[in-house]
């Protein structure tokens, strides 16, 4: 063997040299060497491959590093049983003769060294720090193993240590090695990498899936089996029910009391067969075919989580409806994931146990339907009758009811809810057809449903509890039970609940006095009464609560939805407001210069745009536009910051989003067509009130579970504790309320006596058809609107016009006169003049006598041409001419191409423009071929 070939080995020493003796050529320390004799074998460059024995065919990136020695597949050889085809050197006649056993019966032995244990420690951290250092240390004088042949190890390069101290860095270096074996490999695998990751990761994939799996289905089974048996639960209809007390302010004073507290219960052989059908139209039309759960019914509940509807069966229902264990106060999401996996393994014990009929019985019997609890009180409450007297038109309403019990209970003709109650009613006549279609003994057929017709329900009968503004109260905390702390209708009617309210007493007691005193006032002066339809709004926030201290339900909540709470009609100029802190927060001052001139032409708009009695106010600031409430300034103004983000100011300020989707989003946004309630202005300019920041408004302040002692917790409980959230910032809010100060002038008919700092707004809608005025001094923000059932325009007797400074401003005045008695007066935050001044003002007119070459005098920029609108998306420009705003054009960049005229077509949409995108015709979503002609009078 040549001395290189040696050397490459790992230092083994020559054949003729004695086994005591230092080794040779190979690097190998003597007994007494040093560490970084041994470093130096673990750095020897390898020869070539073409060298000898160490040649190998494979080529470089196939072959796994120093493997050449081993005929035999690589996965069958370990590290200590590797074979070596080369012949072994035979022994001098001192030592131990020949050794036959093979190399891999000899395990390292931990006896060889005999240095001192430093020495030896020393040694070993050389090694490690080497990543090796080859060759076998020299064995102890004396020791009957030492020497024998064929028992060195291979050399470091190879991944094999031959020491004790070294094992643990060599296994790390042939790990290295292999995994850059295998990166080679997958270089070339031609599979790509998608495809290699899966080949190697379905396997322990599918071994977690399955163990995963059988998991679960163990989980399941022990939840199962521990879950209770339908006779160890206790049933809702065998407990006492208890009616849910409701307080004013102070928690003392009882204001009302409602929930149901008996129940009449009937075999299901006594309900008629329409009634059975109607209910399983409306909420399971495959019942009698389906088991306890419906996985698609189920799926979509979870993923959506409930909103879609549809996730329960009848037997879930019933079992969540009759098993006492299954009412929970909690609202957090896992809270309502574990009620449900509880409610569907009673179920399945439910329907092993029961036969269809009777869970249907016990469903009938224990189901809220907005006027009792069971199908026999619902058929009293709605038709006067029996549950067996029902027709098919009227066992269809039952069924319908069920979806919105204590929505569809109270809801009265002509509102939006009974509208509501209509659509659901057809869609349940539907199924009745449907469900016929697949069992003819089932349902109706489309000749029998095309004859029935929607049955009124009786009106609400009124006790004392429900009469007044009591019965509004009711439905008002009906509803925040449910939308804010999470509570079903069936829990809420079962009752037992304690309801603190933000509620003064006095104070809705001076609500319904005002506006009696007006209706009587308008009788004695005119010799004319009201008309009935004619409905008052008042509602009343406190500006650093959200709290509702007391609203104007309506003469009678058996006939009349609330008025300020629930009913909506269109905002008038009472929305320009936030039209203006939209403005300030993009910068533009209050004394910004708008063009004030009547009637106006604007892109998106089908009509011209005029002012009250069509007056030209010439250029104006945004402080006299406020004040004197001019459509054409502001319909520029909402241009210019976009009707986009005068919406999402309007949403932070604490208009509800929905009341938001009213009316198409253009230019008109300043003129009010959205269409809110009383509540909901109150609420949005107490932000104003409060410095920006918006607290949700509410009407509940605690609400207490009698039977457990429990307070539950409202769903917005984090925003109250955080003091709201911010909508604009208080610089916006000073110069808007500033402006709004402006409006109640010394005659202006809200003014109050005492002189107090107040600020408001008018707001008389298109044509008379809603009148508002809303105020607010530092701590409360009240809102009064007048409307008319029907939709017509308001007649009021001695009125020769309708305007929000009128009526509504005289009631506003009476009514907070009232309640501001005990209230010290509070200072508004002074204006601060934010943002950049902005002149919009026109071009004027040359003097028809003046020379074409006299020299003009210097005028400010004139506000460009408005181009014809056009989408284009909102992405950042540093491009100061691109705007995000499609009807708007920023001063100096005016377009090339002029707006349409008078008798033009409108232009078809660019190729840029999407599809839907409104335009500036007559019928489009932002053209209505209305005249906007929106009249305020301060």
């Amino acid at each position: 063997m040549s001395t290189e070939r040696r050397r490459s080995a790992g230092g083994r020493r020559r054949a003729d040299g004695p086994v005591g003796e230092p080794r040779g050529n190979g690097g190998r320390r003597s007994r007494d060497g040093y560490a970084a004799d041994e470093r130096a074998a673990a750095s020897r460059r390898r020869p070539p491959e073409d060298d000898g024995f160490w040649a190998d065919e494979r080529p470089r990136r196939s072959r796994a590093p120093r493997d050449d020695y081993d005929d035999r597949p690589r996965r069958s050889r370990t590290p200590q049983d590797g074979y070596d085809e080369r012949p072994r050197r035979r022994a001098r006649d001192d030592d131990y003769g020949y050794d036959e056993r093979p190399r891999r019966s000899r395990a390292p032995r931990d006896d060889y060294d005999d240095r001192p244990r430093r020495r030896a420690a020393a040694a070993e951290t050389a090694v490690l720090e080497s990543g090796g250092g080859g060759g076998r240390r020299r064995a102890r004088d004396g020791h009957p193993d030492d020497g024998r042949p064929g028992r060195r190890r291979r050399a470091d390069e190879e991944g094999y240590s031959g020491r004790r101290r070294a094992n643990a860095a060599h296994s790390g270096a042939a790990g290295g090695r292999r995994r850059r074996a295998r990166d080679d490999e997958d270089e070339y695998d031609e599979r790509g990498p998608v495809k290699r990751f899966f080949a190697k990761a379905w396997k322990p994939a599918l071994i977690t899936m399955a163990v995963l799996f059988v998991l679960g289905a163990v989980g399941i089974g022990i939840a199962y089996a521990m879950a209770p048996s339908p006779e160890d639960l206790q049933a809702k209809a065998d407990a006492q029910l208890a009616a849910n007390v409701v307080y004013f302010e102070d928690g003392k004073t009882e204001a009302t009391k409602f929930g149901e507290t008996t129940r009449v219960p009937v075999d299901i052989s006594e309900v008629p067969q329409t009634v059975i059908d109607g209910v399983l139209a409306a909420e399971h039309r495959t019942f009698y075919e389906d088991n306890a759960i419906n996985p698609v019914g189920l799926a979509r509940g979870i993923l959506f989580g409930g909103s879609q509807g549809g996730g329960s069966t009848i037997t879930q229902q019933m079992a969540r409806n009759y098993y006492d264990s299954l009412t929970t106060n909690e609202t957090s999401t896992i809270a309502r994931y574990t009620r449900k996996f509880n409610e569907i393994l009673i179920a399945f014990k439910v329907e092993q146990s029961l036969t269809k009929d009777e869970i249907l019985e016990q469903y009938l019997n224990t189901i809220y339907f907005g006027r009792g609890i069971g199908v026999q009180a619902a058929a009293q409450g709605y038709f006067g009758k029996d549950v067996s007297e029902l027709d098919a038109a009227e066992g269809a309403f039952i069924g319908t009811v069920i979806q919105q019990p204590g929505n569809f209970g109270t809801a009265v003709p002509g509102s939006e809810m009974y509208e509501i109650l209509e659509e659901r009613w057809a869609y349940t006549v539907k199924g009745l057809v449907e469900m016929h279609e697949e069992n003819p003994e089932r349902g109706l057929s489309q000749e029998e449903a095309d004859k029935l017709e929607f049955p009124d329900p009786k009106p609400i009968e009124a006790d004392d509890n429900y009469s007044g503004y009591r019965g509004y109260i009711q439905e008002a905390v009906r509803n925040e039970l449910e939308t804010r702390y999470g509570l079903s209708a069936d829990q809420v009617a079962r009752g037992g609940y304690q309801v603190t309210t933000s509620l003064n007493e006095q104070w809705m007691k001076y609500a319904e006095e005002v506006v009696e005193n007006q209706r009587e006032q308008t009788r004695n002066n005119t010799g004319q009464e009201i008309p009935d339809e004619t409905q008052f709004g008042i509602a009343v926030v406190e500006t650093s609560t959200g709290e509702i201290k007391a609203f104007y339900g309506g003469p009678d909540p058996t006939q009349y939805a609330n008025q300020s709470l629930v009913q909506r009609q269109q905002a008038g100029s009472a929305f320009k407001p936030y039209v203006l802190a939209t403005a300030l927060e993009q910068g533009i001052s209050l004394k910004s210069v708008y063009d004030g001139d009547s009637p106006k032409e604007f892109p998106g708009l089908a009509q011209p745009v005029r002012n009250d009695s069509n007056v030209s106010y010439g250029p104006v600031d945004l402080i006299q536009s406020t004040k004197d409430s001019i459509n054409t300034s502001y319909v520029q103004l909402a241009i210019e910051v976009g009707p986009q983000a005068v919406i999402d100011t309007a949403l932070a300020a604490g208009i509800p989003e929905k009341q938001l989707e009213t009316a198409e989003i253009g230019p008109n946004i300043a003129l009010g067509t959205m269409s809110v309630a009383a509540v909901d202005q109150a609420s949005g300019f107490a932000t104003f009130a409060n410095g920006g920041y918006h607290m949700p408004q509410h009407l509940i302040v605690s609400v207490v579970d009698t039977e457990t002692g429990e307070e539950l917790v409202p769903n917005d409980a984090d925003i109250l504790d955080a003091g709201g959230t911010q909508a604009f910032s208080a610089d916006t809010a000073a110069d808007a309320t500033y402006a709004m100060q402006q409006v109640i002038t010394p005659e202006h008919n809200a003014r109050l006596d005492d002189g107090r700092p107040m600020a408001g707004k008018t707001g008389t809608s298109n044509n008379a058809v809603s009148a508002w005025f809303v105020g607010f001094v530092p701590q409360y923000s009240t809102a009064v609107g007048l409307h008319r059932s029907d939709g017509q325009p308001l007649v009021l007797p001695g009125e020769s016009s309708i305007y929000g400074g009128q009526m509504p401003a005289r009631l506003w005045k009476a009514f907070m006169t009232k309640v501001l008695e005990d209230v010290p007066p509070e200072e508004f935050p002074e204006p601060v003049y934010g943002g950049e001044i902005r002149n919009h003002a026109p071009t004027p007119t040359p003097d028809p006598s003046q020379s074409p070459d006299t020299e003009e005098t210097e005028m400010p920029d004139p506000e460009p041409s408005l181009p014809v609108p056009s989408f284009t998306p909102p992405n950042h420009n540093d491009d100061p001419c691109a705007h995000a705003n499609p009807w708007y054009t920023p001063p100096g960049c005016n377009e090339e191409e002029e707006p349409p005229g008078d008798g033009e077509t409108t232009p078809p949409p660019t190729g840029d423009d999407p599809p839907g995108m409104p335009g500036n015709g007559p019928r489009g979503p932002l053209g209505n071929n209305q005249v906007y002609y929106y009249r305020d009078q301060e």
